[in-house]
């Protein structure tokens, strides 16, 4: 389904904004970039809040020989994203955009990365583009960047279970917006709260913690347990060589609780976008 943005080029421009000889010389133009892509389930719509189920920030980066010389950044808050217009230079252009669901973004231009200190679902793209008189518009298909890990948890969700936590050896949190590839890698626990509604029941608990991700198949090695609410390991298990894969769900699944604990692992081949608790 295709969307568009509208994006003020006066009013947001950010930091790396070095002005390029090319446009006080040789003149620019007015670009609107048609932006689409398959966004997963919700459809990537347009929402007035940042409520983590539709697209929440949007970064466009214009580079000339290898040096950002513009970026533009919208946020909820920002009005105009029907029809995305920016001035870029007459000449050549890589342009790249990165698109996400929120999370705490920071974007670090020295390292050309943002990092979210949540990561959720994103999707990136890169285009060559060439200006001369009377362009005026350019499709621009995204892909999604992210991974999924999944976890399902088969067997009776006792009485003080309290959250669900993973810990993987290797794990990213932010994109390099110029490669497109998975950047800043952490080494920390990231937690899921249990809902009282799936305390008792079998079969029905699940829970989804999103990384950003290289395109080819990778693997780590991750401790997944259960906590109470004090924070104390109730059960744990332990996968080793887990595959991992941008536009892939890793899922998990399995019995946590009791001796016979243990899972197995699956790289889904298509998307999986539903989930079970909160994240």
């Amino acid at each position: 389904m295709k969307k568009y943005f509208i994006l003020m080029a006066a009013a947001l421009l950010c930091s790396c904004q070095s002005e390029d000889e090319n446009v006080k010389d040789g003149g620019a133009q007015a670009i609107r970039f048609e932006i689409s892509g398959d966004f997963g389930s919700p459809t990537f719509t347009r929402s007035l809040s940042a409520d983590g189920v539709e697209m929440t920030d949007l970064w466009i980066f214009d580079f000339v020989n290898e040096e950002c010389v513009q970026s533009l950044h919208l946020t909820p808050e920002d009005d105009g994203w029907d029809s995305p217009e920016m001035t870029l230079a007459m000449g050549n252009h890589n342009v790249c955009f990165v698109a996400s669901r929120g999370g705490e973004p920071v974007l670090d231009e020295s390292a050309q990365t943002i990092t979210w200190g949540s990561p959720r679902d994103a999707f990136w793209a890169d285009k060559d583009v060439t200006i001369s008189q009377g362009s005026s518009a350019v499709a621009v298909e995204l892909t999604r960047v992210a991974t999924k890990l999944k976890v399902v948890v088969n067997d009776k969700v006792p009485a003080n279970a309290a959250s669900i936590v993973v810990k993987p050896e290797r794990w990213y949190y932010g994109i390099n917006y110029w490669t497109g590839e998975p950047a800043v890698m952490k080494t920390q626990e990231r937690s899921v709260a249990i809902p009282a509604s799936y305390v008792g029941t079998t079969g029905q608990l699940a829970a989804s913690f999103f990384g950003i991700s290289a395109k080819n198949e990778w693997t780590t090695n991750v401790a997944i347990s259960a906590k109470d609410a004090d924070g104390n390991v109730m059960a744990s298990v332990a996968i080793t060589g887990a595959p991992f894969k941008a536009n892939r769900a890793t899922e998990y699944s399995g019995r946590l609780f009791g001796e016979d604990a243990g899972m197995t692992v699956s790289l889904s081949e298509e998307w999986e976008s539903a989930h079970v608790g909160t994240w």
